[in-house]
Parts: structure tokens; sequence; C-alpha cells
């Protein structure tokens, strides 16, 4: 199966995206203010044009495993991206994949490694079910 993950932030969201198989995961690049019209649109062209079958967004927990304000930001981009997409959407706990991301470099493609983490994560979880 076919994921695309996003690593949502207000301004800038990593966008990254499994193979056919839900092995491997890529980073794609990132999307500017997700929760736009613009944002939303292009995350929707990124889904037709990968042929994804899910979408998983990473849920920025606390070190306590609750939600804050973040979290509560990305479960209402969440809903919105639900009423737009033909696709399962779902949340995974990214608690770590900014820190893995920043660890090996800044730069611009900083978000979309950490959507690449987060989907390594999910896919590797998916697996153990």
């Amino acid at each position: 199966m076919k994921v695309l993950a996003l690593d949502y932030g207000a301004a800038r969201t990593g966008v990254a995206v499994s193979d056919a198989t839900g092995t491997i995961a890529r980073p794609l690049g990132v999307v500017a203010r997700a929760t736009s019209a613009a944002g939303i649109s292009e995350i929707a062209a990124l889904i037709r044009e990968h042929e994804v079958e899910r979408v998983v967004v990473g849920l920025p927990l606390t070190l306590r495993g609750e939600l804050g304000a973040q979290a509560l930001e990305t479960e209402a981009f969440v809903d919105a991206l639900r009423g737009i997409v033909d696709v399962p959407v779902e949340t995974y706990d990214e608690r770590f994949t900014t820190v893995l991301a920043a660890r090996e470099g800044g730069g611009a493609d900083e978000d979309a490694r950490a959507a690449a983490h987060l989907l390594e994560s999910y896919l590797a979880a998916s697996r153990q079910e």
C-alpha cells in the first residue's frame, strides 16, 4: 500500500511517500501553509499524482503522550483534510521525528525528512500488526 506522510506545521508541512509495497519512505518536499486553499489543493494533487492509498499525519503529542496546543491544531488540519480527499487519513505519534531530522542537518529539507522518519515508523509499526 502506498502511503503519504505529512509532518504538519502551520507555515511548512513536510511530505514523504512510500513505495508501492509500503516498505521504503522517501522525502518529497514541503507544502507551504497547508491549511490554506492552495496548500490543501497541493496535498490533494500529490495524493492523486503518487496514487496514494492512505495519508498519515504526524500527531505531536507531548512527552507525556498528551494532546497539547500543536496536537489540537494538527487534529483540526486532519479533519479539514478528511473532508477534501478520498483516501483514509489517520494520525500517528511523531514525537521524535523532527529531532531525528534535525540531527541529519538543517535546511529546507528538514521538514520533508521528518515526514520520512514519521513514515518509516508508521510502516514498521504497520508490518508488526
